[in-house]
């Protein structure tokens, strides 16, 4: 018998789930557990969005269904099939050793605008994921941030293909400040 509160068991790993399944993240295939989410994401935003407080109240739900994104804590404005635009706010703890915010949260900050961008405009019955990320650093980065993300969105998936993006990072000058080329892989959802 414990005293206090009873004890929470930590949810289970998604990756159990894979290892289950017999389905690597890195063996080229696309993971078979996971539901494709673009749907489910720009659904959640067109009710979210309107409300007072919801804008931020998506963008913690995003960051909870991506940790490591959710981590920089950025602010999703305006989100739309083929588009993204998120805020970053400059804080001590996002800043490296020379008083400008770190080239990981930059790279976070532009992934996190072009995979919204892109799964916003996927059908349910696709699925997709970064699979190269490639930054520029153009200019210090200091203070309010906005990343910006417009693509296409294919029509249809049929098989694993790849498809290149980007997102541009500028600053309160509108100065750019860093450009993040994702490339995500897309898939038909099994």
């Amino acid at each position: 018998m414990t005293r206090g509160r009873a004890r929470r068991r930590p949810p289970p790993s998604p990756f159990g789930a894979l290892a289950a399944h017999g389905t690597s993240l890195y063996d080229g295939r696309m993971a078979t557990t996971f539901p494709a989410p673009g749907e489910r994401i720009l659904r959640s935003w067109r009710r979210l969005a309107p409300l007072p407080g919801g804008r931020a109240l998506f963008s913690r739900l995003i960051g909870r269904m991506a940790p490591y994104s959710g981590s920089i804590g950025a602010r999703v404005e305006a989100l739309a099939p083929g588009y993204c635009r998120a805020r970053l706010r400059d804080r001590g703890r996002l800043r490296n050793h020379l008083g400008s915010i770190h080239a990981v949260a930059l790279t976070n900050l532009g992934e996190l605008a072009s995979g919204l961008a892109m799964l916003a405009g996927l059908p349910g019955s696709v699925r997709g994921i970064a699979v190269r990320l490639d930054s520029r650093y153009l200019k210090k980065a200091r203070g309010r941030l906005v990343a910006e993300c417009r693509c296409t969105v294919p029509d249809r998936v049929e098989g694993p293909t790849d498809h290149e993006i980007e997102a541009r990072i500028v600053d309160r000058e509108g100065d750019v400040v860093a450009t993040v080329r994702a490339t995500w892989r897309l898939d038909a959802a099994r």
